[in-house]
């Protein structure tokens, strides 16, 4: 009798069998279809057969010495799933064939059985095999997608996050410029109404001055008058002229303000046992600025960071560049900024301070802006204050 080449022609088969005539007999209808054909005499034999080929399909007989069918079966389909399992019985009742497909049987054929239905058997097998392969595949694959998905998913809402907190930043600053012009505007306009009358006031106190019968009490308190009109004037000249555009620039080194600022409040330092960490990169570039309004910048800032720790902490001041830009921080151990003021501290005439006027940080906020830059603020909670100020060397550096 002639057989076709199985259209699985090529895949490895083992026969379990103790029974060496059916091993035979196997073995020879098998390969003559093109199988490449493996055999054992019992299940501990089988097993490393299995583990050692990974046969598409195992052959095994139900009744063998050392391990039984049953129990060959159980251990091959939880070790080699891709391997299915055609098992063979003298017993014929239903209660074995239900254990069988139960351990995990493609299929079962009772002894004797005619060698057209085992060709059968096993082709039927060999295909429902391969769909079941490819369906393991279709869905390792689907979880990968569903995975690679999920991860597109997660960085996409990330960068929605982001750009959406860019946006407000964006939008928050732009509320705050708007703010400060119209500050601007309105201080130019008061210094401007105020400097008249103030004018007349020093006009009526030299008349007062130069009158007769004036003693000298008298004379030093309108000579007084004079001196604090006269500070109020510089106080509102400053004023126009920041809000004019026509402060002189020169170049200058930001070490050297932060030095002397330091400086300035080195008494008020060690009398509040606040330990002063100071990182300046000192060969940063020179940049061309007006020295009075960058001063105001740290005279803020270290100002308030020393106010938030009267009985001691730590200032931290660091200076750095790259090849853009410098990026200053100042920092404090101090109780930190309220969640919900953080949208507002950089708003004139806000403050928590029992005798603040609200101008520092809104201050501070012009200058940068006027150089170009931005400046942030991290405060976690109970973790202090750092403000970031970042300003860009060109073309304001000097090389």
């Amino acid at each position: 009798m002639s057989y076709q080449q199985s259209q699985f022609s090529g895949e490895k088969i083992l026969i379990v069998d103790d029974d060496e005539v059916i091993v035979n007999l196997l073995e020879l209808l098998l390969e003559k279809r093109g199988f490449e054909v493996f055999s054992a005499k019992n299940g501990d034999l089988g097993l490393q057969m299995v583990a050692k080929h990974h046969p598409a399909l195992v052959l095994l007989d139900y009744m063998m010495p050392v391990k039984n069918g049953l129990e060959t079966l159980k251990q091959i389909r939880s070790q080699y799933p891709d391997s299915s399992v055609v098992m063979f019985t003298g017993k014929g009742n239903e209660d074995v064939a239900v254990e069988l497909m139960q351990a995990g049987a493609a299929d079962y054929l009772r002894k004797p059985f005619a060698s057209k239905s085992l060709i059968k058997r096993i082709d039927t097998v060999l295909s429902v095999r391969q769909i079941e392969i490819k369906n393991r595949e279709l869905l390792k694959e689907r979880e990968y997608l569903q995975s690679e998905i999920k991860q597109w998913n997660l960085k996409l809402e990330q960068r929605v996050l982001e750009k959406s907190f860019e946006l407000e930043q964006a939008h928050r600053e732009i509320i705050q410029s708007e703010k400060l012009a119209a500050l601007g505007h309105m201080s130019a306009g008061m210094a401007h109404e105020i400097r008249n009358p103030l004018n007349s006031i020093n006009l009526f106190a030299q008349i007062l001055l130069s009158a007769e019968g004036l003693d000298a009490e008298n004379q030093s308190y309108v000579y007084k008058i004079t001196q604090e009109v006269e500070r109020i004037d510089e106080i509102l000249i400053q004023m126009l002229a920041s809000n004019s555009n026509q402060s002189s620039k020169q170049p200058i080194d930001l070490v050297e303000i932060i030095d002397k600022v330091v400086g300035d409040y080195q008494t008020r330092i060690e009398s509040q046992y606040v330990e002063l960490k100071v990182n300046l990169n000192r060969k940063i570039p020179l940049i061309r600025v007006d020295s009075l309004e960058v001063e105001k910048i740290f005279t803020n800032l270290i100002g308030n960071a020393l106010y938030e720790m009267p009985e001691g902490g730590t200032l931290t001041i660091d200076l750095q560049a790259d090849v853009e830009k410098i990026i200053i921080m100042v920092s404090d151990t101090g109780p930190g900024i309220p969640s919900q003021n953080m949208t507002r501290i950089f708003d004139p005439f806000f403050t928590t301070k029992e005798k603040g006027t609200g101008f520092g940080l809104s201050v501070v906020l012009r200058v940068v802006n006027s150089l170009g830059g931005r400046i942030t603020v991290d405060s976690p909670p109970d973790a202090g204050a750092c403000f970031i100020i970042e300003i860009p060397l060109l073309p304001t550096s000097v090389h």
